[in-house]
C-alpha cells in the first residue's frame, strides 16, 4: 500500500484566501515557501533553493487558518499530496498538484504562539482534521472522534 503524506515546514507567501461552497463549507488556499540551504562542498559556498507549495484546507480548520495565520508566518503543514485537473475555457487543459492539508500549524522555532478554543459553530460537515471537528470553547472538553473528521466533499 502506498502512502501519500508528506509534512513541510515553510513560510507563507501570502495570506491565507478563505472561500465558501454553494452548500457553505469553507475552503482556505495558501502559499508555502519551503527553502533549503546546504554548503557547495567544491566551493564552500552556501547555496539555497527554494520550493513553492499549494495548500488547500477544508472546513473549521480553513477558517481557523483565515483567522490565525498572515504572509510570511512560518508554518508546518502535514497533508496528502492530490492532482486536479481542469479545463480553461479557451479549452486549455491544465494540472497542478497540491497538498491538501490534515493538520496546519504556527512553527515555535523562532516565535510563540497562543492557543485558544473557539466556539463550536453549527453544520460543521465533519470538521476539518483532528478530533470530532466542530469548534469548542476552552471549558468545554474536546469532541469525541468520530472516524469522519478527515473528509471533504468534492
Amino acid at each position: 500500500m502506498a502512502d501519500n503524506t508528506i509534512t513541510i515546514v515553510g513560510n507563507l507567501t501570502r495570506d491565507p484566501e478563505i472561500r465558501y461552497t454553494a452548500s457553505g463549507q469553507a475552503n482556505a488556499r495558501l502559499g508555502v515557501a519551503v527553502s533549503r540551504r546546504w554548503q557547495n562542498r567544491q566551493t564552500n559556498e552556501w547555496e539555497e533553493r527554494t520550493s513553492f507549495f499549494n495548500v488547500v484546507a477544508w472546513a473549521d480548520m480553513a477558517e481557523n487558518i483565515s483567522d490565525t495565520l498572515a504572509k510570511g508566518m512560518r508554518v508546518i503543514v502535514s497533508g496528502r499530496l492530490e492532482q486536479r485537473s481542469w479545463e480553461t475555457e479557451q479549452g486549455e487543459k491544465r494540472s497542478v498538484v497540491e497538498i491538501v492539508a490534515d493538520e496546519v500549524a504556527p512553527s515555535l522555532r523562532w516565535a510563540s504562539a497562543e492557543v485558544r478554543r473557539v466556539e463550536r459553530r453549527g453544520g460543521d460537515f465533519g470538521g476539518g482534521g483532528g478530533g470530532g471537528g466542530g469548534r469548542q470553547t476552552a471549558n468545554e472538553p474536546a469532541a469525541p472522534y468520530d472516524g469522519f473528521g478527515d473528509e471533504e466533499p468534492f
